[in-house]
């Protein structure tokens, strides 16, 4: 099947891009934009300069800034009815993956009505509503050239993936400078998370030639830049190279499909409030384990595009790094297993069954190279507790 490639019409990408928005506002013909953030971007002086770039350039604007960690329906909801209060005609999204999605959510439910549930994979969403741009401060979703949102249910806590065209934001702002303050855990969680989207992007079922490039570059950008970003927050290179990386890598996932890792990560970030990024770097090196026999040339394209294989080196052997290195990131980078981070672990077995019924119900483990069952599933989340 020749793939079908979804990304934003517009981009700007590079140090001060931010000062490009009045002009890709101009270009898509959008003239009242709601601004979509959350309550730390609206006073840590972000959100102020976006604003002061729109009123230099004399275009109205108002705020929503309800948004939450993990978005939920009911902030959706409370977005929408903003939304259509004052004829909006487009979303401007500041801040991390959560602001993006709860805009792109926001958009869906405008123009279609009715609950988010009603389009959660695998239905369709029937119409575009207004036009989201996208402005990153973190250096991980890449929801700012995906066609994915993630919401959570209010009401059974169930981590919703919906995707479509309509999903995907109109253009993207992907200004590096943005990323400058943010403390070492959200550098450590976003940038692993993007590694996360790299990889499965790379071996996913739907992989094709145009996302295989974009992974194999996104992969030696973070894993080359990851270590320095979080112990040196200044450094502008690592900064630069973290942000591209991680567009770079939701460009190919958006194209490619995610794979086991977040098909498993979504049910514990809904039932424990574990970060999405944080909970992905958990899975991500027992998850590799397990796909490798399905995929080991795929796997080892890996190593060799982190740089920590030679390229003349066999596909066993340079597994056999890609596994090591990936330990390694999580201790380097202090990731907690789930015990660890506190989750108990009488509610963790309770729910284990629960999760990975939603694992597997939100499609993305069947683009695994490895199709695990649910017992399977369940054997993974015991193997990572701690």
């Amino acid at each position: 099947m020749v793939p079908i490639i979804t990304m934003p019409r517009l981009m700007a990408v590079g140090g001060g891009a931010l000062a490009e928005l009045p002009s890709l506002l101009r270009r898509l013909g959008l003239t009242r934009p709601l601004l979509v953030t959350d309550p730390f971007l609206l006073h840590s002086g972000h959100l102020e300069r976006v604003t002061h770039i729109l009123d230099e350039a004399s275009v109205p604007w108002r705020v929503f800034s309800d948004t939450v960690a993990d978005p939920t329906t009911a902030v959706v909801e409370a977005g929408t009815c903003r939304l259509a209060e004052d004829g909006y005609d487009s979303l401007v999204a500041i801040g991390g993956g959560s602001s993006i999605d709860t805009a792109k959510a926001m958009s869906v439910l405008a123009a279609n009505g009715g609950q988010m549930r009603d389009y959660k994979v695998p239905a369709e969403i029937p119409k575009a509503g207004p036009p989201v741009v996208a402005i990153p401060t973190t250096a991980g979703t890449g929801s700012e050239v995906t066609r994915f949102t993630v919401i959570t249910d209010t009401e059974t806590d169930e981590k919703m993936l919906i995707a479509g065209l309509p999903c995907c934001p109109v253009a993207a702002i992907v200004d590096y400078e943005l990323t400058l303050t943010m403390p070492l855990r959200l550098t450590a969680d976003t940038g692993l998370d993007s590694l996360t989207h790299a990889i499965e992007a790379y071996v996913s079922r739907r992989a094709n030639s145009f996302t295989d490039g974009l992974a194999r570059s996104a992969m030696g950008l973070i894993a080359g830049h990851i270590r320095t970003a979080c112990a040196e927050p200044d450094n502008r290179a690592a900064r630069e190279a973290m942000m591209l990386g991680a567009t770079t890598a939701g460009m190919a996932f958006s194209n490619a499909s995610v794979a086991l890792v977040h098909g498993m990560s979504r049910p514990i970030g809904a039932f424990f409030h574990v970060p999405h990024g944080l909970s992905n770097a958990m899975l991500l090196p027992e998850i590799t384990a397990f796909s490798v026999p399905a995929a080991l040339e795929r796997y080892a394209d890996c190593a060799r595009a982190m740089g920590i294989a030679e390229e003349g080196e066999g596909s066993q052997g340079a597994v056999a790094r890609l596994l090591d290195e990936l330990r390694r990131l999580n201790a380097d980078l202090k990731v907690p297993t789930p015990r660890a981070w506190g989750i108990d672990a009488g509610r963790y077995e309770e729910l284990l069954p629960v999760m990975a019924s939603q694992a597997l119900a939100s499609g993305s483990p069947a683009n695994n190279p490895r199709i695990p069952t649910s017992d399977e599933i369940i054997d993974l989340y015991r193997r990572v507790y701690g």
